[in-house]
């Protein structure tokens, strides 16, 4: 699952630098804005897309400090032929960044927020905020890219769930018993649990109040979709395709290999699929969570292809 989020966060970062070079000459130097960097998960994404800066903000002093450790093993294994880079500890979504700069004056081709941006939606001020912090740090003309989670998916899983409270083996999203019938705009809190990872209160960000506030600071929905649309998207560019297997973001089912561990009911969900496609020998799937042998949740089992 880790792996396919962050193959999917690949697609997207390639797709919006190669959007900012094919309206620039040769050898435009890119400056990029990563708020809510954590401990620099995407730092070798920026260097594979051979920007010319990059500054880095997080509420974590840890998380920066673990970041910028991981950019200097970066920069010294490349041996100089990296990116600059600057790192600063602050709320991004209480904070103004600008100011806090090596140069406030610089502005960015690519503000980039990923899996962090709901959390600005716990007020309208936050959000404010975070979304000046994009604007005015972003140059005329230049790219915003987030990643969040979807509050029409998840009010639909809780309808379907017939309470407050949906989820898996893995993973728990739950609303407070006080969560009124007619829930706020912003503050409109749940909790959320990831096996292993994650343990903590989220915000549900309402998709048509933060297209008009993005709006009010200048910035313009170009387009917003789910996970498997951009799936989709991804598997018509070649060089996707083939990162898609370099990161292992899918199994293969069947596999080349032997599955020591597998049983039927982890690919019970693939072998489905597969029995319905016509001349299809093999699909790429991810594999079902299994109570007791901490395999991965199957949150994208429908996200399969052929071949």
């Amino acid at each position: 699952m880790r792996n396919s989020n962050n193959w999917i966060k690949s697609f997207l970062i390639s797709y919006c630098l190669k959007q900012i070079r094919d309206r620039q000459v040769d050898g435009y130097p890119i400056s990029v804005l990563d708020l809510g960097c954590g401990k620099g998960g995407d730092l070798l994404k920026w260097q594979k897309g051979n920007i010319q800066y990059l500054v880095c903000a997080d509420i974590a002093e840890t998380s920066v400090e673990q970041c910028k450790e991981r950019y200097n093993r970066t920069k010294n294994k490349s041996r100089g032929n990296c990116f600059n880079a600057e790192f600063i500890v602050a709320d991004c979504t209480k904070k103004r960044i600008k100011p806090l700069m090596e140069n406030s004056k610089r502005q960015m081709d690519l503000v980039s927020c990923q899996f962090a941006f709901h959390y600005c939606f716990e007020s309208l001020p936050q959000a404010e905020t975070m979304l000046r912090n994009v604007s005015e740090n972003l140059k005329k003309g230049g790219y915003f890219v987030a990643t969040i989670p979807s509050a029409y998916e998840i009010m639909s899983r809780m309808k379907s769930s017939g309470g407050r409270k949906c989820g898996n083996e893995v993973y728990t999203i739950e609303f407070p018993e006080s969560r009124s019938e007619n829930p706020p705009l912003f503050g409109d809190r749940y909790n959320f649990f990831l096996e292993g990872v994650v343990d903590c209160p989220e915000f549900l960000v309402h998709p048509s109040t933060l297209q008009k506030l993005a709006k009010k600071w200048g910035l313009d929905l170009i387009w917003c979709r789910k996970f498997d649309i951009v799936y989709q998207d991804a598997l018509k560019d070649p060089d996707s395709q083939h990162l898609l297997n370099v990161m292992q973001a899918l199994e293969q089912y069947p596999s080349r290999d032997e599955q020591a561990s597998a049983t039927e009911e982890e690919y019970s969900h693939a072998q489905e699929h597969l029995n319905e496609r016509q001349g299809v020998d093999a699909i790429r799937t991810l594999s079902k969570y299994i109570p007791g042998l901490g395999l991965q949740e199957d949150y994208m089992s429908k996200v399969v292809t052929g071949g």
